[in-house]
């Protein structure tokens, strides 16, 4: 039987993730810098047994029931402290909605607010899931390029501007602080204009923060788009994947009450609503101040990480090759010379060097550059973090010399 006679058209706009299909070759003997997992010695296992086991002592009525679609009441008051903490600032509990990780998030997303044709905005590159779960509601997505100040706001404008005669721009998707897969943090400066210029075009903007609670660069970290906006404009994803485990499968988004219940609605027919013994469990998790107390931890060990595999890189690549400093996150964006298509080169380097990486190509909304490479450096130990970028530079210069 012939299954394609059955695919809808928009089934037929989906892609396979180029991570996930990459991690499928991985076997014990590949270094992989290609994933993006947390490293789990900053998983709270210990706490995380003790609250489900009292979870499920002192609630099972409720943690193994049905729930809400919102969420759970009682994580979404935490969740609001927590974020009021950080500076941002909410009413309340009805302008948040419990997601199935920020992912599902992005999904409704489309769900949402893309119609066929529309225009949405990226950072270029950007999120390669973003990219995945916008790309079957039909818009024409077009990126911006990227310097180190995050977005550039001339170029942004200039597209809103050329954009607006030939059809509706819906809204500006970025991810401000360690950007995913630059590492980059928007500076301030950025981050207002972002703002006068939605206001300015009426947009709304779409500000993903899985890495803005660890941010381990120097100084303090720039405020949250969502802290700025007075006017509703901005809707706000996060996650408990960064800062408890991802595992629990756990993201939220913060809105306005109008735009929540449009959430709510589009859950329904999704899933209903999200796990609601990790609800529970989460909720304890940031009552009893753990994933407070360990966030200091996890900043440590990705600034650690996020170092060796900088003075890795600086001892091993060749003349040519630059890369990014992030001050958040959990990637480093390698471009390597022009002549290199790293697409064409992960063969050499797992074949023969055994050492993985995720290509750039799919990271930018239209495949326009094929000379990056994202590397991740919080998974892998420290000794594999040296040895892979050691390798790595032998692939790349191998390459080279074939295409010199």
């Amino acid at each position: 039987m012939d299954i394609n006679q059955f695919l809808s058209d928009r089934s037929r706009l989906m892609k396979a993730s180029e991570i996930r299909e990459l991690l499928k070759w991985i076997t014990e003997d590949v270094i992989s810098l290609g994933g993006g997992m947390p490293d789990p010695s900053s998983f709270p296992t210990k706490e995380i047994i003790e609250i489900t086991r009292d979870v499920l002592s002192t609630k099972p009525d409720r943690a193994l029931q049905y729930g809400a679609t919102g969420g759970v009441a009682e994580l979404k008051e935490e969740i609001v402290r927590f974020m009021g903490k950080e500076g941002i600032k909410i009413e309340g509990p009805e302008n948040i909605i419990i997601t199935v990780g920020s992912q599902e998030a992005l999904d409704i997303i489309g769900r949402l607010f893309i119609n066929p044709g529309d225009y949405i905005i990226t950072e270029s590159p950007t999120y390669l899931a973003a990219i995945q779960a916008f790309r079957i509601y039909g818009p024409k997505i077009v990126g911006v390029p990227m310097d180190n100040d995050g977005i550039r706001i001339d170029v942004l404008e200039d597209t809103i501007k050329k954009l607006s005669g030939d059809g509706k721009v819906k809204f500006i998707y970025v991810i401000p602080t360690g950007q995913n897969p630059t590492g980059i943090t928007m500076s301030m400066e950025r981050r207002k204009a972002l703002l006068e210029i939605a206001s300015r075009y009426d947009l709304l903007v779409i500000e993903d923060d899985p890495y803005g609670y660890i941010y381990f660069g120097d100084g303090t970290p720039p405020d949250r788009l969502k802290a700025m906006d007075t006017e509703g404009r901005v809707i706000y994803l996060s996650t408990f994947s960064k800062i408890a485990a991802p595992g629990l499968r756990l993201g939220w988004v913060a809105a306005s009450k109008e735009i929540i219940r449009w959430f709510e609605l589009a859950k329904q027919s999704i899933d209903l609503h999200t796990s609601t013994l990790n609800q529970y469990i989460a909720a304890e998790l940031l009552k009893r101040g753990v994933i407070e107390r360990n966030i200091p931890k996890i900043k440590e060990i990705y600034r650690t990480k996020r170092d060796l595999m900088l003075q890795a890189l600086g001892e091993y690549m060749p003349e040519g090759v630059t890369w990014t400093r992030p001050s958040a996150g959990m990637f480093i964006w390698l471009s390597a010379p022009e002549k290199v298509d790293t697409g064409e080169m992960l063969s050499i380097a797992i074949k023969k060097y055994r050492v993985a990486y995720v290509p750039g190509k799919s990271f930018y909304p239209n495949g326009e550059r094929h000379n990056d490479m994202r590397l991740n450096f919080t998974y892998p130990t420290p000794q594999q973090i040296f040895e892979g970028i050691r390798r790595l530079a032998l692939a790349i210069k191998e390459y080279l010399s074939l295409v010199s």
